[in-house]
């Protein structure tokens, strides 16, 4: 089963998708933010082409695990992607979505990265896509685990 990963952001969504046996996280691309509902209609064009059954999205919490104001974007960015996958046939209405907590995910995309010897100018460019792998691997690890 192949599932999907998002890091959703004000200016961009990173997409990350995992190998069929649901092991190791790869990243796809950075989409540029339009508006939530052609940002959604991307994301379920991944869905489609990778026939994924499953969404993990980071959720982006505060250290001490309230909601903060990105949060909220990021709930109402799930709410209009679960409505567009209903609508758009039974096939897709059965994908499910799940939670990622993403807290320091884009510190250890940046190290990762860093330990590249990426420029921070390109860097700059794959961050979001990078931080889906790091939040769709710690979701495959910890599904793993149980």
């Amino acid at each position: 089963m192949r599932i999907l990963g998002l890091d959703v952001g004000d200016k961009t969504v990173g997409v990350a998708v995992s190998d069929p046996l649901g092991i190791i996280a790869t990243g796809v691309t950075t989409i540029d933010r339009v508006g939530i509902r052609k940002d959604t209609g991307k994301v379920i064009d991944y869905i489609r082409a990778y026939g994924c059954e499953q969404v993990v999205m980071g959720l982006p919490l505060n250290l001490d695990d309230t909601d903060s104001v990105q949060t909220e974007k990021v709930r109402e960015f799930r709410t209009m992607l679960e409505n567009k996958l209903r609508s758009s046939g039974a096939e897709l209405a059965r994908v499910k979505i799940d939670w990622q907590d993403e807290r320091y995910s884009t510190c250890e995309a940046e190290e990762v990265l860093i330990e590249a010897n990426m420029s921070r100018e390109d860097r700059k460019k794959i961050i979001d896509r990078q931080a889906a792998i790091v939040i769709l691997q710690r979701y495959l690890d910890r599904m793993e685990k149980k």
